[in-house]
């Protein structure tokens, strides 16, 4: 009798760790769509661009290289929504297909990004001294060289390629956004919570896994969420000057700078439709990023 009595506290205790979770996460929508509409906004087109881009192949009506022959330069209509270019591709699923390649190149350059400044801020901040004198000198340093000629001459020696835009993205918004992550370990250390787990024994990868990271992650959803979409542009901007994703995979920044460009007179669709795409998936995910920043930051809440 007392050993069934003894268990069911635990048994009862655990239970409700999964409710708890699931309740939070009604509360944060809950809380998004109240008070954050345009955030809402923003998140849902920003799930639209993944969407399109993860089933591109179901979705465009055709090729992203398929020519139709007769429809060279065909303005908009309920055949070619956005029209066709100069070849004869249509304009739709080539953009259909772009977001595909921005989504693949923003969300895995964000998360190497992320990972980045998530290591190098958590252990500049908590150890601080001569590691966080040192790291931070180093970031000094390199935020120091424009990220764009960094970019042009990483590429041009590497090679025009997906995984050399990622890795030299990544490596670049990693490091400089280490201080965002570094300013939150610096607050969080001093808690009551850290120095009970210091006194404890608990040993320094303990307390970072389990006290310093969870307390920061915050922050570093929010630094995820915006470099998405500076990624996004960073790559249209090298595809613009034919450093980015060679071809014949199209991207927006290609797009923008071969047919669109050249036809531009002709056909302003080719230019208009890759442009609105990029700037509308790049404010989606700034403006969904500020809300998440102002839900999740507890010294944001009561504001509006």
């Amino acid at each position: 009798m007392t050993a069934g009595t003894s268990s069911l506290p635990t048994a009862v205790s655990a239970a409700p760790a999964a409710p708890r979770r699931m309740g939070a996460v009604r509360v944060f929508l809950r809380r998004l769509v109240r008070e954050k509409p345009l955030g809402l906004a923003g998140g849902v087109i920003l799930l639209l661009f993944v969407f399109c881009g993860v089933f591109a192949g179901w979705i465009a009506p055709y090729g992203y290289n398929e020519i139709l022959q007769g429809d060279r330069l065909q303005g908009p209509s309920w055949t070619h929504w956005f029209g066709t270019d100069n070849l004869g591709r249509d304009v739709l699923a080539r953009c259909i297909y772009g977001a595909q390649l921005s989504v693949i190149i923003g969300c895995l350059a964000a998360l190497l990004a992320t990972v980045i400044s998530t290591v190098l801020g958590i252990v500049s901040g908590y150890f601080g001294g001569r590691v966080d004198m040192f790291i931070q000198r180093f970031v000094d340093a390199w935020m120091s060289f424009p990220d764009l000629v960094v970019l042009i001459v990483v590429v041009a020696v590497l090679g025009p390629g997906m995984p050399q835009i990622i890795a030299t993205l990544g490596v670049l918004l990693g490091i400089g956004g280490s201080r965002v992550v570094r300013s939150a370990v610096v607050s969080v250390r001093e808690n009551t919570y850290v120095h009970a787990a210091q006194s404890l024994g608990a040993s320094t990868p303990r307390v970072l896994w389990s006290h310093i990271l969870p307390n920061v992650m915050a922050p570093i959803i929010v630094l995820f969420t915006t470099r998405v979409g500076f990624a996004i542009l960073a790559e249209s901007g090298l595809s613009f000057l034919g450093l980015g994703v060679p071809p014949p995979a199209p991207t927006w920044g290609s797009m923008l700078s071969g047919s669109g460009r050249s036809f531009m007179f002709e056909g302003p669709w080719l230019a208009l439709a890759p442009g609105l795409c990029l700037t509308a998936v790049v404010y989606a995910t700034n403006v969904f990023g500020d809300a998440m920043r102002d839900l999740l930051d507890p010294r944001m809440r009561g504001t509006r």
